[in-house]
C-alpha cells in the first residue's frame, strides 16, 4: 500500500490529468483532438477549450481542488504561480464552481516584477501566461489544500518572451523538423515525427534541519560561505553507492511516492560521492515534459525533505573540499516508430543515418560550444566546473574509443573496418553469469559525452532549470542538421542511393569538427593547453561566459530559428548578469556579517579564556604560560586577518555600487569580489580551527556532513 494505493501502477499519475483522466472526463471527439495536440503536435482548436476546462475542473474537484493556477517559468530559474478560486456566481447570485476555456487558455500575471532585462518597466506591467497543452495539468497538494496547476508559457503584452519554456518549445520544434527532414532524405516513409527525449539526473545534499536553521549562509546563499574541513570528508570513498541511511531511505520512499503521483518516472536512487549527497534519475521522457518534471522534482524534494526534518541543498557547491552537485542531462532523438536516431547499431559504419546525426551534433558543438557553456553559467556552477569532480568549462565531445577510431578511419577515406562494435561479453566464474561489455569506457571529465545511444551534457548545474541548456543543445543540433541537409539535398532525386554521397558529406564534417573531439583527461593541465592551441573557448567565470549571448553569430542563430530576437537576447544577457552580481553581493555582505558578528566575537571569547589561563599559569608554569601566550599572539593575528578581510569586502561592495552597469559590476565581482570572499573564508576557516568547541556558535562540517 503506497499513499492509499495498492501498487505503483495504481499510484502513478493519479494527480495528473493524463490520458486516463482525459478519457473519463472528456467526450471522445475532444479527447482525440487533445491527443492530436499533445502527441502529434497539431494546432490547438480553441473550440474545445471550454469542454477541456470543464472536464479538467471536474477531475480536479474529485481530488479536493478549490483553486487553479497557471504555472510558468520566468527567467529567474524557478517557477511561478498565481492562484484563483473556482468560485463564481450564477444568474441567481448563487455560488458555483466554474473554470472556463478562456481561464484555461490565458491568465494575466504582472510582468513588471519578473526579470525582463529592461523590456518591461513598472508602468508596462501587463503580461500573459498561455496554456501549454503538451504538458499535462496536475494537482499540487499542500497539507489539506489542493490546487489545479496548468503548465504555461509567459509573454509580455507586446509579445516579448519573458520565460524559459517558450524558447525551449521553439528549439524542440526546430530540431524535430530538421531531424524528420533527414529521415525523409534517407527514404523513411513510416515515421510521422521526431521528438527529443531527455533523462535528467539530479544530485542533491541533505542536511539536518536543526543545523540548516543555524547557518544563515545556507539559508540565504544556498552554500556554506566558510567552514573548516573535518578530519574525515570523502577520502575513504565509502559513501558512494553505500548502504542508504534508514532515515534517508524513508525520505526517498516518500519522495518516490510523491513523484509517482505526479506521473514523474523516478527510477534510480543512490548515495553519491560526498557524505550526505544523493542522486535521483528518471526514465527518459519527451523533452518538454522532462523539463517540467525536473522543476517539479526540485520543488517536491524540498517539501518532502522538510517533512522528514531535512533541508535539501541543490547548490552546485554547498561545501568546500568535497564534490559538488550536477545534473547530467541525457538527450536522444526518437522517431514516432520508436527508433532512437542516436543508436549506432551493431555496425555503425554501415549505419550512415546514425553517422549523419552524430556529425550534425559535432558540427553544432564545434561552432557554438561557447553558447553551450553560457547556457550553464551562473554563480553556483562557477564553483564546480573545472574542479576534479565536474567537467571543465571547455566544451568538447567524448565519443569513446570505437567511434573515435571509426571517425579517424572515415577522415582518412580508407573506411577500413575498426574493431567490431558487436557486443562483447566477459566470463567471471562458472557460478556467475557472463556480463555484456559496452563498446567504450565512460569519461566523467567530458562536458559532452556520447554514451552508447545518447549525448550526456554533464556541465549542467544541480540547481539550474534544464530549459536553458536543452534549448541551447537543440539549437546547435538544429544548426548542424541544417548544414548537413543543405549538402545532402543537392543529391536528392539525382542518385538512386544517397548513402555513398552521405559518406562523403560525413567525412567533410569529421575533418571540419575534429578540434572539438577529445578522448583524454579533461582535468589535466595538458588538455587546457591543447584546447587553447585548438582555439576552443574557455570562459572561466559567468560574466565571461555570458558575453556570447550578444555576439553576432549567436544572435543570428537564435533569430534564424525564431527562438529569440536580438532584443530578447540582450535582455537575457542582462538578466543573467544581474542575477550573478546580486548573489555575489549577498555573499559578500553575508560573509562580512559572519566575520564581524559570529567569528570575531567567538575568537574574542577564546582570547579571553586563554588570556586568563596564561595569567594563572604565570606563577606556576613558565613554559605553559609561554605556550598559551604564543597561542594568544596567533589569535591576535587571526583577529587582524578577520577585520582586514571584512574591510576588503566592504571596499569591493562600494566599488561595485559605483562602477557602472551590470556587466562592469559583474566582472568586478567575478575577480575582486571572489578574491575578497576567498580572503574572508580563509580567515574564518583558520579561526574555526583554533577556537574552543564550546565557544563556536555555528554547526561545523563534521556535524552537517555526517549527522542526520
Amino acid at each position: 500500500m503506497i499513499n492509499g494505493k495498492e501498487s505503483v501502477t495504481e499510484l502513478f499519475g493519479c494527480m495528473t490529468f493524463n490520458r486516463k483522466a482525459m478519457a473519463k472526463h472528456l467526450s471522445k471527439a475532444v479527447y482525440q483532438k487533445l491527443l492530436d495536440v499533445t502527441v502529434h503536435g497539431e494546432k490547438l482548436d480553441d473550440e474545445i477549450a471550454d469542454e477541456v476546462a470543464h472536464g479538467m475542473k471536474e477531475w480536479a474537484l474529485t481530488l479536493g481542488a478549490t483553486h487553479f493556477c497557471h504555472w510558468f517559468q520566468p527567467q529567474r530559474g524557478v517557477t511561478a504561480e498565481k492562484h484563483d478560486a473556482f468560485l463564481a456566481f450564477d444568474e441567481q447570485g448563487q455560488a458555483i464552481e466554474r473554470f472556463s476555456g478562456r481561464q484555461l487558455i490565458q491568465s494575466e500575471p504582472d510582468a513588471s516584477s519578473f526579470p525582463s532585462g529592461g523590456m518591461r518597466s513598472t508602468f508596462e506591467a501587463r503580461g500573459y501566461t498561455a496554456w501549454d497543452p503538451t504538458s499535462p495539468a496536475f494537482i499540487i497538494k499542500t497539507g489539506d489544500t489542493s490546487t489545479l496547476v496548468v503548465p504555461s508559457v509567459y509573454l509580455s503584452w507586446t509579445g516579448e518572451v519573458l520565460d524559459m519554456k517558450t524558447p525551449l518549445l521553439r528549439a524542440l520544434r526546430a530540431v524535430s523538423e530538421r531531424a524528420y527532414r533527414v529521415l525523409k532524405l534517407f527514404g523513411n516513409r513510416t515515421a510521422k515525427h521526431v521528438q527529443v527525449s531527455l533523462g535528467p539526473e539530479q544530485e542533491y545534499f541533505l542536511v539536518a534541519k536543526e543545523f540548516y536553521n543555524r547557518r544563515p549562509d545556507l539559508i540565504y546563499c544556498g552554500r556554506t560561505l566558510f567552514g573548516a574541513a573535518s578530519a574525515k570528508q570523502q577520502q575513504m570513498e565509502d559513501h558512494y553507492f553505500g548502504s542508504i541511511n534508514p532515515k534517508v531511505l524513508s525520505f526517498m520512499s516518500d519522495l518516490d511516492a510523491a513523484l509517482f503521483e505526479r506521473g514523474i518516472p523516478a527510477k534510480t536512487r543512490h548515495n553519491e560521492v560526498a557524505p550526505n549527497q544523493f542522486e535521483l534519475a528518471p526514465i527518459f521522457e519527451e523533452a518538454n515534459l522532462a523539463v517540467d518534471h525536473n522543476l517539479q522534482v526540485m520543488e517536491i524534494m524540498r517539501r518532502v525533505a522538510d517533512e522528514h526534518g531535512f533541508a535539501l541543498l541543490l547548490h552546485e557547491k554547498p561545501f568546500a573540499g568535497i564534490n559538488g552537485s550536477g545534473k547530467h542531462v541525457n538527450l536522444s532523438l526518437m522517431d514516432s516508430d520508436g527508433r532512437n536516431l542516436f543508436e549506432p547499431g551493431a555496425a555503425p559504419k554501415k549505419n550512415i543515418q546514425f553517422l549523419v546525426f552524430l556529425a550534425a551534433a559535432l558540427a553544432g558543438v564545434e561552432k557554438f560550444g561557447a553558447l553551450l557553456r553560457a547556457s550553464v553559467a551562473d554563480a553556483g556552477n562557477d564553483h564546480r566546473l573545472g574542479a576534479n569532480e565536474a567537467p571543465p568549462a571547455i566544451m568538447s565531445v567524448y565519443l569513446g574509443a570505437y567511434l573515435d577510431r571509426l571517425l579517424n578511419e572515415i577522415e582518412k577515406g580508407s573506411f577500413a573496418k575498426p574493431e567490431s562494435a558487436e557486443a562483447m561479453s566477459r566470463d567471471l566464474m562458472k557460478s556467475l553469469p557472463s556480463i555484456v561489455l559496452d563498446n567504450s569506457d565512460r569519461n566523467r571529465t567530458s562536458p559532452i559525452a556520447f554514451t552508447g545511444n545518447k549525448f550526456e551534457f554533464r556541465a549542467v548545474g544541480s540547481s539550474q532549470s534544464i530549459a536553458e541548456p536543452v534549448t541551447a543543445f537543440c539549437l546547435v543540433l538544429a544548426f548542424g542538421l541544417d548544414r548537413l541537409i543543405e549538402r545532402l539535398e543537392k543529391f536528392e532525386g539525382k542518385v538512386a542511393d544517397i548513402t555513398p554521397k552521405a559518406f562523403g558529406v560525413v567525412r567533410d564534417f569529421v575533418v571540419e569538427t575534429k578540434r572539438v573531439r577529445f578522448e583524454g583527461n579533461g582535468y589535466s593541465a595538458e588538455w587546457h593547453r591543447e584546447a587553447a592551441r585548438r582555439g576552443l573557448p574557455n570562459a572561466r567565470n559567468t560574466p565571461e561566459a555570458l558575453g556570447v549571448f550578444t555576439q553576432k553569430d549567436v544572435v543570428g542563430l537564435y533569430e534564424r530559428y525564431k527562438i529569440l530576437t536580438k532584443a530578447e537576447l540582450e535582455a537575457k544577457h542582462e538578466i543573467k548578469l544581474e542575477a550573478y552580481l546580486k548573489l555575489k553581493e549577498i555573499e559578500l555582505r553575508q560573509l562580512r556579517e559572519f566575520a564581524l558578528t559570529f567569528v570575531a566575537p567567538a575568537l574574542a571569547r577564546h582570547i579571553t579564556l586563554f588570556g586568563g589561563a596564561a595569567e594563572r599559569l604565570e606563577g606556576v608554569s613558565k613554559d605553559g604560560s609561554k605556550v598559551l601566550k604564543a597561542r594568544l599572539a596567533e589569535s591576535g593575528g587571526l583577529m587582524e586577518g578577520l577585520y582586514k578581510s571584512a574591510a576588503l569586502a566592504e571596499e569591493v561592495l562600494v566599488r561595485s555600487a559605483d562602477c557602472g552597469g551590470f556587466e562592469a559590476r559583474a566582472k568586478l565581482l567575478a575577480s575582486d569580489g571572489v578574491a575578497a570572499l576567498e580572503a574572508m573564508r580563509e580567515a574564518c576557516d583558520r579561526t574555526e580551527e583554533v577556537v574552543d568547541q564550546s565557544l563556536w556558535p555555528l554547526p561545523r562540517y563534521r556535524e552537517m556532513l555526517f549527522l542526520l
